[in-house]
């Protein structure tokens, strides 16, 4: 059944961001956190995270990698002059650069049942976001949910566009996104005629 765009559930829940998890996964898994780059000499990495509180993606044990492989955090703190939802992380296990770099963007989720559920019946996990179509009024299909970022003002859909392009964020509000149908799997949004085109180099600029 198709929902409106109710308020996700205050808790720290899953919040962000980037590619559905692959097609041969586990469906009980939700994606919470992605590793980024080294930090420092000694084992430490840089971590983006997806709940809602951030530094709580280190309260879910283990963190379960795409390929099996699990991960305990053994701390968290805010990056310097990061995003809120920029970590500095302490892997269980990692202890040096080497190690550490090994790391960057391996994809983390936790088993869904170890998740606090929505208060209600019409709310769900911002991560349940990514990986659904995302289609206009008309009902043509234009992209696809690939990240649900908050840099402060509210949270985002990061839609990539059906056609290869960059992708583009528009705000995540009843207004915007009348219609999310979960188990459809798809969500409406009201695009402005130009939103994919925002951003995009004029025809011979430099991208450099």
């Amino acid at each position: 059944m198709s929902k409106g765009a109710p308020t996700p559930s205050s808790k720290p829940l899953p919040r962000q961001r980037q590619e559905a998890p692959p097609a041969n996964m586990r469906d009980d898994l939700v994606l919470v956190g992605e590793f980024g780059r080294a930090h420092g000499l000694k084992g430490e990495v840089r971590l983006k995270s997806h709940t809602g509180d951030p530094q709580a993606i280190a309260d879910y044990k283990p963190l379960i990698a795409a390929n099996g492989k699990t991960y305990t955090l053994k701390t968290v703190r805010p990056a310097p002059g990061g995003a809120p939802d920029l970590l500095i992380a302490v892997v269980d296990g990692v202890t040096t650069r080497e190690a550490s770099e090994a790391l960057n963007r391996v994809q983390l989720y936790v088993e869904r049942d170890k998740l606090p559920p929505p208060d209600e019946e019409d709310e769900f996990l911002l991560a349940d976001l990514i990986g659904l179509s995302v289609q206009n009024e008309a009902g043509e299909t234009v992209g696809t949910i690939v990240g649900v970022p908050n840099y402060g003002g509210g949270d985002l859909l990061e839609i990539a566009p059906a056609q290869k392009g960059p992708t583009a964020l528009l705000p995540f509000t009843k207004a915007f996104v009348p219609v999310i149908d979960i188990a459809g799997k798809r969500l409406v949004a009201a695009l402005p005629d130009d939103f994919f085109e925002i951003g995009k180099p004029e025809p011979g600029e430099d991208r450099a």
